[in-house]
């Protein structure tokens, strides 16, 4: 299956710390749309259900930011809520509904209690199953609480692909595994959304990293990323290879993935080692007594999003992108999600490339 282009490289970084102010055009746009494009479905189905709506722009509440998006990450989860996956203690979903967790873009406007935020600011944020709808939009309103300003080194596109992927790798590498420079991580996982943003934020603690990839470009893409050791986890020596290259143990593993190939490897963690794993991770990871093992959600916060802004500065964080799609191909992004084996992680690209470039300036 041929795959496509891996963007590696960030763009320049603006020439202001993260701030933009707002062209008097771009301002009146803002004071006067009342509707806007989203990629919506009207019913859970297959990717063909996804498609372009026109819909108002949500009005922030007190507490909320309205953001004009330039772009947002395409994740497993959204083709699961696509298909029909609901949690059973939320509120029952409302048609036509929005898709997207994250997102990057420009404040367009803050609710009366937000302080922090100004129209301009270049934002990225986080919000799960987002009542006011999600980020396959040009316009989503989020709690102030769940925004962050972007780190300098990263521009919108980029952004717009790392805010809960980003989140995610941190917690894991640094809230839960506390990974120290002494520690061997293994990264399972490590060529996807999550695991690729991993392996650097686990480098930049000078930890020694073993990483996972199953194909050449998979493998490749890790080893670009600084990873110490690549192998292939579906080879019947994966676990010698490992034990060969890690002959005092493993200290940390973050497991983005389960199954049998993860058991054999979970032998090799030393008494007293860490396992983290993101909750919807199945099979959930089993490990002996010894072995504390942590499941965690992302989450989203000014102090988390702190974090992730100083990981990334830290890290010199690169976001790899296996693919970039229009608002109005959010179908053909998911049947690629659902092809399974995507390597980094696809977005999708709200505003023109040339509007994109300007919004970072």
């Amino acid at each position: 299956m041929r795959k496509e282009n891996i963007t590696l490289e960030p763009q320049p970084a603006p020439k202001s710390k993260h701030r933009r102010v707002l062209a008097d055009l771009e301002r009146d746009e803002l004071e006067t749309k009342t509707t806007m494009r989203a990629a919506a479905i009207d019913g859970f189905g297959p990717p063909s259900v996804l498609t372009l709506h026109k819909l108002p722009v949500p009005e922030p509440a007190r507490n909320e930011v309205l953001i004009q998006l330039y772009a947002a990450g395409v994740g497993v989860w959204d083709a699961d809520i696509r298909g029909g996956w609901w949690p059973e203690d939320a509120e029952p979903p409302s048609f036509p509904l929005v898709l997207g967790t994250d997102g990057a873009g420009l404040v367009a406007k803050t609710g009366a209690d937000v302080h922090n935020f100004h129209p301009g600011d270049r934002v990225w944020a986080y919000e799960f199953l987002n009542p006011k709808g999600g980020f396959y939009a040009e316009y989503v309103a989020v709690n102030a609480e769940h925004v962050a300003l972007v780190p300098k080194r990263l521009d919108l596109l980029q952004a717009g692909a790392a805010a809960v992927t980003g989140l995610t790798a941190v917690q894991g590498i640094e809230s839960h595994l506390r990974v120290r420079a002494i520690d061997t991580v293994l990264i399972f996982g490590a060529s996807g959304a999550v695991g690729s943003l991993a392996v650097q934020f686990a480098k930049s603690h000078d930890a020694r990293v073993i990483g996972t990839g199953r194909d050449p470009e998979a493998r490749a893409l890790v080893e670009q990323l600084g990873a110490d050791f690549v192998f292939d986890p579906k080879r019947d020596d994966a676990a010698e290879q490992v034990r060969r290259f890690a002959s005092n143990g493993i200290d940390a593993v973050l497991a983005l993935a389960g199954g049998e190939s993860l058991q054999r490897l979970l032998t090799l963690v030393r008494p007293g080692g860490r396992v983290a794993y993101p909750n919807g991770v199945e099979p959930e990871p089993e490990t002996p007594r010894n072995i504390e093992l942590i499941p965690y959600d992302a989450q989203a916060s000014p102090r988390e999003f702190d974090r992730l802004n100083h990981a990334v500065d830290r890290a010199k964080v690169r976001v790899p992108l296996e693919g970039v799609r229009p608002l109005q191909e959010a179908d053909k992004a998911h049947e690629r999600i659902e092809r399974g084996h995507v390597i980094g992680r696809i977005a999708l690209r709200i505003r023109k490339a040339k509007e994109l470039r300007e919004a970072s300036k």
